[in-house]
């Protein structure tokens, strides 16, 4: 599930990450796009939202029927300076990456790889599982004092929960109430998968945090608007709780984080600071240079389309 971000998405020329605002509810849609064999919507990033604290990318793929043969048939590309979260709802996935790992992930259970300096990874079926598959994959900017390091890789069959009045919630990253996740995390932010009742209920939040949610499945009001899947719903900073309710059982993912300060540039699989930074991991993608490590798999190689701005392309 792992991008492309194209220039519909997020200008490469606009280097900033997205300003937080005052608690708010914004609506935004999300964009329809194909990754691989299969159809997503593009929640993060937007023109109008490029980033919630240090989330910059999401991907809400599926319900799709696939077989044991045929699933995101994502082959080798690379990745530097970010975190690739993958989180599934339904169906099984198979990772692969040039740090040697071959990882299986169910539903329910959380793959976060770290980027650094580079890294390539394929996304594939699995060669037995034949049915639903449906999830997301999100991407966490790293930040400066990270972003140079070694590539690494996280596997976690089980996550902690937390109980609310309408809700079960499952933390995939960083903070929620008083539970904490056990996966990496290189800047202050949450990450929670929860399925609701039919009930109302207050969430609580960080003051400090700026927040979004991602509709999985159903249909939720936050305030008094509803958001469906396909949308991304941006709640603002400065808040304490966000109050909830849905008329039947619903699935919504809450992104939050301290609103990342850096400048931020994505293109493709990138997320860099400068265009020379773009320049460089474009030019060492296509000569296959060692920075992002060796991969075999069954798919083929994925080249990087030539950026818009170098000549004749």
């Amino acid at each position: 599930m792992s991008g492309p971000v194209s220039t519909t998405d997020a200008p490469p020329e606009a280097t900033q990450a997205s300003r937080a605002k005052p608690a708010c509810i914004e609506v935004l849609p999300s964009r329809e796009a194909m990754v691989g064999a299969m159809r997503v919507r593009r929640a993060l990033p937007r023109r109008e939202r490029r980033t919630v604290g240090a989330w910059c990318f999401a991907d809400h793929m599926g319900p799709e029927l696939v077989t044991e043969t045929k699933g995101l048939d994502i082959g080798p590309h690379p990745h530097p300076g970010l975190h690739p979260v993958t989180w599934l709802l339904g169906g099984e996935v198979l990772h692969r990456d040039s740090l040697g790992t071959e990882q299986v992930i169910r539903a329910g259970q959380l793959n976060l790889m770290t980027a650094g300096e580079g890294v390539t990874h394929s996304e594939e079926a699995t060669g037995r599982y034949r049915g639903r598959l449906h999830g997301i994959q999100l991407w966490v900017a790293q930040p400066e004092v990270t972003r140079h390091g070694a590539p690494a890789f996280e596997h976690y069959a089980e996550l902690p929960e937390v109980q609310l009045d309408n809700a079960v919630a499952t933390v995939l990253v960083g903070e929620f109430g008083t539970v904490t996740s056990p996966a990496r995390r290189d800047t202050a932010l949450a990450g929670v998968d929860a399925a609701l009742g039919p009930r109302i209920g207050a969430w609580p939040l960080r003051r400090e945090f700026e927040y979004a949610l991602v509709v999985m499945e159903g249909e939720i009001l936050a305030g008094d608007q509803v958001v469906r899947p396909g949308q991304l719903a941006y709640l603002g900073e400065g808040r304490d709780e966000i109050v909830l309710s849905a008329a039947e059982r619903a699935r919504v993912l809450l992104l939050g984080g301290e609103p990342f300060p850096e400048p931020i540039r994505m293109w493709w699989n990138f997320v860099v600071r400068t265009r020379d930074e773009l320049d460089a991991a474009y030019q060492q993608w296509q000569v296959e240079d060692p920075r992002f490590g060796r991969l075999r798999s069954p798919l083929p190689r994925i080249p990087a389309p030539a950026p818009f701005w170098v000549p004749g392309r």
